[in-house]
């Protein structure tokens, strides 16, 4: 029996699922409580609401305390996941109840914060788009974002006014999105990857993160090489002045020439699937670089990997009871709700090369949509089958997915 591990995310499944490939035991708090999550976890509790406001950063330390009171035997510590940006405090008070393994709030501060982290890369050098609260001249030129927020799904287009809240202004900046996938112990790094990203735009979200994928081992970079050793000397210079340890990414914008960094995310991202396929264990090198000494992590697997959000095209209320394919993670349970263009699940790839992974991904993809289809038609006939006190009694309730 492994050591026990505390999880708390938006979604814990993916480092549910790294703990248990590193012989951990995963205790996990997050909001979704997937089919697959609760599969992967010894324990699990569920969250509600955005964990840095209020009443909901109480429930997280609560549900906290009592999956380490169920880790019988040794409890490593705390590992977060993307919820907790915005959220310094909570952190903070989080790390004073249980070790925490990963960025420690004033990391997270510093690099989360949008005024303080383009200070910071103005002190180090390092090319970030402005950033401003005053009503943008242009507004076309600036998109309007909210601070800590994740996923693309809080990115809009600027609009004249002065931002409000937590929001602020970032000046549009041209290039293909791009992360440089890191392991960090406060005072250097190793790389992992680098990885491309895509949106799958909405109406109301037009900027939201779709998917991203590693090239194979032997493809050639997606960026000059010039531009992939400045922004590895910039992610290292930052994690040299915020002490930053643990897994993390430096998104980008590259034109095929110049580079902006936009943000640092200090957690294990949305690349876990795709990256967690060495020799080493991802979150084994996680927990101890956190503890002491970046490792050794191993060479990268031999072929590219993609992973994709896969957004629900309709509302899906109840979802059918499917035999979800093993490349589907982030299973939503049976009878429990998703509405249209929530995040339905996440779907995984791989090939020789970058654009015979994302191929591989599309066609996937296209088959859970019939699949969904042929599941929800055979219901909707059963239903109209049974006799209704039997329709009423079997009606799926459940809070929304997402």
């Amino acid at each position: 029996m492994g050591d026990a591990i505390l999880i708390a995310a938006q979604s814990g499944r993916a480092l549910a699922q790294a703990a248990r490939r590193a012989g951990l035991r995963p205790f996990v708090a997050d909001l979704f409580g997937d089919a697959d999550t609760l599969e992967l976890a010894a324990a699990h509790r569920p969250l509600r609401g955005r964990f840095g406001s209020g009443r909901p950063g109480a429930a997280v330390l609560a549900r906290l305390d009592e999956l380490a009171a169920l880790g019988r035997g040794r409890v490593l510590g705390v590992v977060l996941g993307s919820g907790f940006e915005a959220a310094p405090d909570l952190i903070a008070a989080i790390a004073r109840r249980h070790r925490l393994i990963g960025a420690d709030a004033a990391a997270v501060a510093a690099l989360k914060h949008p005024f303080r982290f383009a200070a910071l890369c103005a002190g180090l050098g390092i090319p970030h788009p402005a950033v401003t609260r005053a009503p943008p001249d242009d507004p076309g030129a600036w998109l309007l974002k909210r601070a800590g927020g994740s996923g693309g799904g809080h990115v809009r287009a600027a609009t004249r006014g002065r931002a409000l809240g937590g929001a602020y202004f970032q000046v549009r900046v041209p290039g293909r999105a791009f992360a440089l996938n890191v392991l960090a112990d406060g005072r250097g790094l190793r790389i992992l990857a680098l990885t491309e990203q895509w949106s799958a735009p909405s109406r109301l979200r037009p900027f939201r993160y779709a998917g991203a994928v590693a090239r194979a081992r032997g493809e050639a970079a997606p960026v000059p090489a010039a531009v992939a050793v400045a922004v590895a000397d910039a992610a290292a210079a930052l994690v040299r002045a915020t002490g930053l340890r643990g897994l993390a990414s430096a998104d980008f914008l590259c034109d095929g020439h110049a580079w902006w960094l936009t943000e640092i995310n200090p957690r294990p991202g949305a690349t876990l699937d795709v990256l967690d396929r060495r020799g080493v264990p991802l979150l084994a090198a996680h927990v101890a670089a956190c503890l002491g000494a970046a490792p050794d992590i191993g060479t990268p697997a031999e072929d590219a990997a993609a992973a994709a959000i896969c957004y629900a095209a309709r509302g899906h209320r109840p979802v059918p009871a499917i035999d979800w394919p093993d490349h589907v993670r982030d299973r939503p349970r049976a009878g429990t709700a998703v509405a249209r263009d929530a995040p339905l699940c996440t779907v995984l790839a791989t090939g020789a090369d970058a654009a015979a992974a994302r191929q591989a991904l599309r066609t996937r993809i296209a088959d859970l949509g019939d699949r969904l289809s042929g599941e929800e038609a055979h219901e909707h006939q059963h239903e109209h089958q049974a006799a209704e006190p039997q329709r009423a009694r079997d009606a799926a309730g459940g809070a929304p997915r997402r």
